[in-house]
Order: structure tokens, then sequence, then C-alpha cells
């Protein structure tokens, strides 16, 4: 395992590592909390940390589990670069939910954790009992216009050195993510870029990217598109969309895709928050998925 694995980050992680070996590799969670579980996915380039906030807010009434996915945070990072497609994340995350036998489960997910969640929620639809989604997409091809520069320097060919030798990616996203990328504490940087002191160690960072299915060829387009055509399968699950309206990533063209997807969902738009509104606007991100997590608490739950 990574020499992090024991770090809370001056206090900020206080959270007790758990592994699990899930197809082959030592997957991390972090495990907190009783009652019925909130299930966390993050995406690229964050890990687990990117939830701190929300566990400790949420598991005095809820379990909360938020795995690192492959490559990421304290998991195992396997050198094969061809085990890092989609199929293979939402493999993963449906062995973790299937191993700590999950059932009632609330799904928050966000970027990339959001095909993979879904994925995930279609295959086991019957343990799933709610739906947040914060600035993710599920969609292909790519639906919000060209990628942006930082993604397209990563799929051309400088994107090994970029990513792998010269460390490029993780600060660049959180900043160019970020609607203040001024007031990312210092702290925080420091753990998000923890996990990835070596080029081995970025493999996943290289591949996430490279995943995105933006034309029919892509490995990973089958899978992309077999989710977003099984979303009427999920329609019917209470949702709640949480959207960073200054997210230059995934714009609000993508959020109003979401609200056609799925018409029932609640939607909070966050107007001074970007894609990682998670450290752009942790409260309001927090107090609505509180309100949501109460009101249908106080509903009584489907046969």
């Amino acid at each position: 395992m990574l020499d992090i694995r024991d770090g809370t980050f001056d206090g900020t992680f206080p959270f007790a590592p758990r592994y699990l070996m899930v197809n082959g590799f030592g997957m991390h969670f972090v495990d907190e909390g009783e009652g019925d579980p909130i299930l966390f996915v993050h995406g690229d380039p964050t890990w687990s940390y990117l939830w701190r906030r929300f566990i400790l807010a949420l598991s005095g009434r809820h379990r909360c589990v938020v795995p690192d996915q492959m490559g990421m945070g304290k998991s195992e990072v396997p050198q094969d670069a061809g085990r890092y497609r989609l199929v293979h994340h939402v493999a993963n995350l449906e062995s973790l939910l299937l191993r700590l036998d999950l059932r009632d489960v609330t799904l928050v997910l966000h970027d990339w954790g959001g095909p993979v969640g879904l994925g995930v929620a279609i295959r086991q639809r019957e343990r799933i009992r709610r739906l947040v989604l914060m600035n993710t997409w599920a969609f292909a091809p790519w639906p919000a216009g060209p990628l942006p520069r930082l993604l397209e320097i990563i799929r051309s060919s400088r994107g090994e050195h970029f990513v792998l030798k010269k460390n490029g990616y993780v600060e660049a996203a959180l900043r160019a993510g970020s609607a203040r990328p001024e007031t990312l504490p210092p702290a925080a940087l420091a753990a998000y870029l923890a996990p990835f002191p070596t080029p081995a160690s970025r493999l996943a960072l290289l591949c996430w990217s490279r995943d995105i299915p933006v034309a029919e060829n892509d490995p990973s387009f089958a899978e992309m598109q077999r989710i977003e055509r099984a979303l009427p399968a999920v329609a019917d699950l209470p949702t709640l969309i949480v959207w960073g309206m200054r997210d230059s990533v995934l714009p609000e063209a993508v959020l109003r895709l979401w609200q056609r997807a799925l018409p029932g969902a609640r939607v909070r738009e966050l107007a001074d928050a970007g894609h990682f509104l998670q450290e752009d606007a942790p409260a309001p991100a927090l107090r609505a998925v509180e309100e949501f997590l109460a009101a249908l608490d106080r509903s009584p739950r489907s046969p």
C-alpha cells in the first residue's frame, strides 16, 4: 500500500483506513457511522479526501462508505493501463457494494463517479434508494462541447510526459475546475497531491482522461452509451442534482441534459461554485444533501 495509508493530513481526514482485495488490487475505503449507507464516489483527479466534510457531517446518522477508485488515493495502482476502463471501474465498485452487502444505498456521485456509480445502480437497482449527482455526466459522446485544453494535452502524445513525468495534472485540474482557485488551502492541495509522488503512482490520472468517450471508436464509448440508454431504469429514484454553475468542464448545458434525462430530480444550483463544488461551496452543497436526506427519511419507503 502507499505510505500515506495512515495519513490524516493535519487532522482533516481522521478516518481509519480499510482495505479489501477487489478484482486483484487493494481498494481503500472509509467506512464511518451507522444507519442507511451513503456511498460516495469521487472522480478524477480526486480521491476520498474530496468527501471529508460530508463524512464528518453525515456519519452521525448514516453509514458513510467512501472508496478510492483503482489507482487513486490510498488504493493500489495496478500498472496495466488496460485495466483502467469504465467497465472495470464499474465492476470494481459493484464488487465493493456486494462484498459489503450494502442495501438502501444513497449514491453521491461526482465527475467520473457519475458514470461509474450509475453503471452500478443500473446493475444493482434493487439496492439503490436514491441518487445525488454533482457536476458529472453519463452521456456518449462527450456532451460538453470541445474538451478543455488540459484534457486535450493529456490525450495527446505529450500526455505521458505531462502527467507521469512532470506531474502537471492534479494542481492544474483543481485550479482550473475551481471558481475561486486562490481559496484552496495549501494543506488541501497537498492532500490531493499526496497519492501521486512518482510516475508509476500517476498512471490512473493518465488513463481517466484518455478514457473519456469522445468518438464511437473510443474504448469506453459503448459502455458509456449503455449506461446512458439505461438511465430510464433509475429515473424513478428520488434524485438530487447539486450543480456548480461556474463549471468550466461540465457547463450548464450538461445540467439541462440531466434534467431531461431525470425529469423528477430536484435541482440546487450553486452560483458561485465551479466543478469542484465540494471545495468551492462545501456548506451549501452539504446543506442541500442534508435537506434532501432528511426529507426522504421522513417519507415512507417504497415496498
